[in-house]
Formats: C-alpha cells, sequence, structure tokens
C-alpha cells in the first residue's frame, strides 16, 4: 500500500486532494476503493458513473461525473498518467526471499530446467531442459511443460496441459502511452494470465499478461503454433486458434469460437460462441450471431465472401 498523494507525488503528477492509501491499479469495472483507475475513453463515461475505484484519473471536462466516493485526481493526460503510475506497482521478477519452490509427488524436472522460488508444481509434471517456470508460477497436475518454454512470474496453468516449445506464458503485453513529443512511455503490465485445465498451446506461441487483471485461457482451448494473444483477452471454452492467427487485447472469445489460420481480432471486441472464422478473416466490430461462418475483410458471412470473389474473378476475365 502507498499513499495517493505520494504515489502521485513520485510519477511527478501534482495533486492536493484528499488521500487515501492505494494497492494498485484496476479497469474502472474491476477497481475496488483501495485502486487507482482512469478514463481516457469517453465511451467508457456508463463505467465511470458505477464505479467503486478510490481515486480515477480523469481530464478536467470530466471531473465533475467522478461519483461521490471516488476521487477525481485531473490529468491532461489519464492514459499517460497511468503509464507513469504503473512502475510503482511492478512486481519483482526474482524474490530470494520466497520459500522454497514445492514439487509434487512424481514430478521430473529435466536437468537444465529452471524453477523460481516460490512456484508452486503439482504431482506428475513433467519440465524437460531449458523450461523456465518463474517466481510464484502455479503448474497443475500431470502438466508438459517442453523444452524452452517459459511461464513468468505469478502465472497459472492448469492441470492436463501442455505447453510446448518456446511457447510463452506471461510475457509483457503491448501497452505504452505516446507523449505530444513522440516519445513512448510504459505501462508496465502487473496483472497475470491464467491458463485452465486440458489447454494445449503450441511451439513459439504467446499470451500475453494482463495490463492488470487476469488474461484468460479457459479449459480445453487449443492454441496452434505461432499464435498471439493480448493482455487482458479472454478465450472461451474450447477454442481453437490455428497458426499466425492473433486475438488483440482485451478482446473476449465465446465458447468453441474457431479462427482459421492468420486470422486476427482487433482489441476490445466480443464474439459470440460456437463461431468459425475462415483463414485470414479480419475482425474488427463485435460479432452477436452464433454458429455462423465468417471470412474475409471487411468480414461477412463465408458464402458471400466466396460468391463475391467469384464476381471479381469474372470481372476480370474480361
Amino acid at each position: 500500500m502507498i499513499s495517493l498523494t505520494l504515489l502521485l507525488e513520485q510519477a511527478g503528477i501534482a495533486f492536493s486532494g484528499t488521500s487515501i492509501e492505494i494497492s494498485g491499479l484496476n479497469t474502472l469495472g474491476d477497481a475496488n476503493a483501495n485502486e487507482l483507475s482512469f478514463l481516457q475513453n469517453k465511451s467508457y463515461l456508463r463505467q465511470l458513473s458505477e464505479t467503486k475505484a478510490g481515486a480515477i484519473l480523469v481530464s478536467e471536462d470530466v471531473a465533475d461525473k467522478v461519483p461521490d466516493g471516488s476521487i477525481a485526481v485531473i490529468v491532461e493526460e489519464p492514459y499517460l498518467a497511468l503509464a507513469k503510475l504503473s512502475e510503482a506497482f511492478k512486481p519483482k521478477l526474482i524474490d530470494v526471499d520466497a520459500p522454497e519452490a514445492v514439487i509434487g509427488a512424481g514430478t521430473v524436472i529435466a536437468q537444465g530446467a529452471n524453477v523460481e522460488r516460490g512456484a508452486v508444481i503439482g504431482e506428475n509434471c513433467t519440465i524437460l531442459g531449458g523450461a523456465y517456470i518463474g517466481r510464484g508460477a502455479v503448474i497443475g497436475n500431470n502438466t508438459i511443460i517442453h523444452a524452452n518454454a517459459s511461464i513468468y512470474h505469478d502465472c497459472k496453468v492448469g492441470s492436463d496441459c501442455i505447453i510446448h516449445s518456446s511457447a510463452v506464458i506471461g510475457s509483457d503485453g503491448f501497452g505504452f502511452a505516446t507523449t505530444k513529443l513522440g516519445t513512448h512511455v510504459k505501462i508496465h503490465q502487473n496483472g497475470n494470465v491464467v491458463v485452465e485445465d486440458d489447454v494445449e498451446i503450441g511451439a513459439s506461441s504467446t499470451v500475453d499478461r494482463a495490463a492488470f487483471g487476469t488474461t484468460w485461457i479457459k479449459t480445453g482451448v487449443r492454441i496452434d503454433n505461432l499464435v498471439q494473444v493480448g493482455h487482458n483477452a479472454i478465450i472461451g471454452e474450447y477454442s481453437v486458434l490455428v497458426s499466425q492467427s492473433g486475438v488483440a487485447g482485451s478482446t473476449e472469445l465465446g465458447r468453441n469460437v474457431v479462427f482459421g489460420g492468420q486470422t486476427a481480432a482487433a482489441g476490445h471486441l466480443k464474439i459470440a460462441p460456437f463461431t468459425t472464422f475462415a483463414a485470414r478473416s479480419g475482425i474488427t466490430h463485435d460479432v452477436k450471431e452464433s454458429n455462423k461462418v465468417y471470412g474475409g475483410f471487411p468480414l461477412m458471412e463465408q458464402r458471400q465472401w466466396l460468391r463475391l470473389q467469384a464476381k471479381i474473378a469474372r470481372l476480370l476475365k474480361k
């Protein structure tokens, strides 16, 4: 915990209001009375009116909309202020005071694997050479971590999972604020990744940790090689992401969604369950109807996309 006044002072942000103890940063929707949040995009004004955040970074023009019980911290650029403040909450990558790692019965850890202090590994797991299990990471029973895969600090992998070589679970999300002079200020990614049970993640795929909160891979998901899952994304149960597909930050896939190869979804979208996207689909808006197959860019139902391509091909022959 750190006082709001001291936190803002350390980041060079002027403040003269009431101070409270701050435990961390969070979204408007998830923040509690001891957390600091922010409003950059006015499309989230409804969430501002409902937030439980103890303090909120806001621009002057919306300060009067901060609800009673929350402290308005008025700044010119809330997102940039958030970036500066995030450094105060970045976790230790190595904690020499953490307890020894806990290794379950029957687990085999190959020579050359690195298990940090504070990690917890379940029973009958196999950790191959070159694998890295970070401080505070938790791995369930019967899970296989292949050579050179990395499970970063504070991330969780469930039981009966397979993480293939060079996959990275919990790398930093791609988050930064840009100043008026064009320099980039890192937003420290202080959340984690949770991978539920019976998940397989292919070689050289990455699942980024959340900026705050959790990036969530639900039960039964299958992720191919060379797939990117952005920070704070949610991948629904039994979904399938084929090679070179990507999910941008804060996008939520329902159950049994299928992404064909090189399909990409923009950020902050909601994708209905039981939808399928043909290879190289470009998803830039919410998809609300289930049990359909989509394709192309701009996105449309796959049958329409195929008819359109046939018509274009006929035009080219004339």
